[in-house]
């Protein structure tokens, strides 16, 4: 029986496999500590995106601290892993920064509708927090969103 290597599968293939690969992973939650702490500390705000095809639209995604909890302002705060489960989308960063705006973490993920239609997103947030006087922790969050490319 023929072997097929990883160059001979299909690349929409690959990617939903490396997709699946990378939310089995989330989904186990980070090692360590109990996780019930970590997801207490933010909220996720983000609304779904329409854009003509290939027009420049903008999706605003926003964390925000709960009570006893403060964002630690001097982590990396980001989004990464941007993607577009049909190639439906182009992102203008691979990595998006955070912006601190009345005690919440803000993002604009800058992107383009490439074909119309509904196109599923998703990304991984890296942020950090502190609880109490010494507790420190930077935790990984899911973005899940739609873009819709209008003609």
């Amino acid at each position: 029986m023929p072997q097929i290597g990883i160059h001979m599968v299909p690349g929409r293939i690959r990617r939903l496999a490396i997709m699946v690969l990378v939310a089995t992973g989330l989904a186990a939650g980070p090692c360590g500590r109990g996780t019930a702490e970590e997801a207490a500390a933010y909220t996720v705000e983000v609304g779904d995106v329409s854009g003509k095809v290939g027009e420049h639209a903008v999706m605003q995604a926003t964390l925000r601290i709960r009570v006893g909890y403060r964002i630690l302002k001097g982590y990396n705060n980001r989004l990464i892993a941007l993607s577009s489960w049909d190639d439906g989308v182009d992102f203008d960063l691979k990595v998006v920064p955070a912006t601190v705006q009345d005690e919440a973490l803000v993002f604009a993920i800058g992107l383009r509708p490439t074909k119309p239609g509904k196109h599923p997103i998703n990304g991984v947030f890296r942020v950090g927090y502190i609880h109490g006087t010494d507790d420190m922790s930077m935790v990984s969050m899911r973005l899940i969103a739609n873009v819709t490319g209008t003609e």
